[in-house]
């Protein structure tokens, strides 16, 4: 049975204001982690919630939160000028959970999110402890040579990469290869017959479980 406490979660004293919602574990391990969504989603996706819920389980206070561009408007992918607000949006979450936790603040995100994370480690390096990078878009689909790996070689904090084996962003061998690019610390759980939402239509409830528990260990 789930006793984690859940509460909606804003902070408008800062800009751009951090909103979303806070998984508090009932054993805490004293680590927190800001999540966040893709383009075309909210915090309030499957795979969002079903993260944070395992997370929370294992004892890490957890920030699932939207992004500036989801904020200001419900639908719609995000506008290419936008990128470097949300990232500011990111950096005010992590200082947010920060100031609620004495431990380790790690920072996550799906798809896009993650993207905007990593960029971000890259110009805040000291930022977050670790990085957890579900479904990283590598490339658009069927666009293999547009590759988003521009920053990989400045980036230097660890990282663990969680990715489906039939994802139209990237194949694991593309990704294999792109990880090469990184000086950090990085490790790829890949996943098999998953897509970019890697939870898919078809149970796979242990796949949050198996999340965790590849972080714990990468990052223990």
């Amino acid at each position: 049975m789930d006793l984690n406490i859940l509460n909606e979660f804003t902070e408008a004293s800062v800009e751009p204001a951090v909103r979303g919602f806070l998984h508090t574990p009932q054993q805490p391990n004293g680590d927190a982690l800001v999540l966040t969504h893709g383009a075309g989603a909210n915090c309030q996706s499957k795979l969002l919630t079903a993260a944070a819920n395992a997370f929370a389980d294992a004892g890490y206070l957890v920030l699932r939160c939207d992004l500036p561009f989801r904020q200001s408007r419900p639908h719609g992918p995000p506008f290419p000028n936008m990128a470097a607000r949300d990232r500011e949006g990111l950096r005010r979450a992590v200082e947010t959970v920060r100031s609620k936790t004495a431990g380790r603040v790690f920072l996550g995100g799906h798809s896009y999110g993650g993207r905007q994370a990593t960029i971000l480690a890259t110009e805040q390096p000291q930022l977050p402890a670790g990085l957890l990078l579900l479904s990283y878009p590598l490339h658009p689909p069927r666009k293999p040579t547009e590759l988003r790996t521009a920053h990989f070689p400045q980036l230097n904090t660890p990282a663990l990469f969680v990715h489906g084996s039939r994802d139209p962003f990237g194949s694991h061998e593309e990704l294999r290869n792109a990880l090469t690019l990184i000086p950090a610390q990085k490790l790829l759980l890949e996943v098999e017959s998953a897509g970019h939402d890697l939870l898919g239509k078809k149970a796979n409830d242990d796949l949050p479980l198996k999340i965790v528990q590849a972080f714990q260990q990468f990052f223990k």
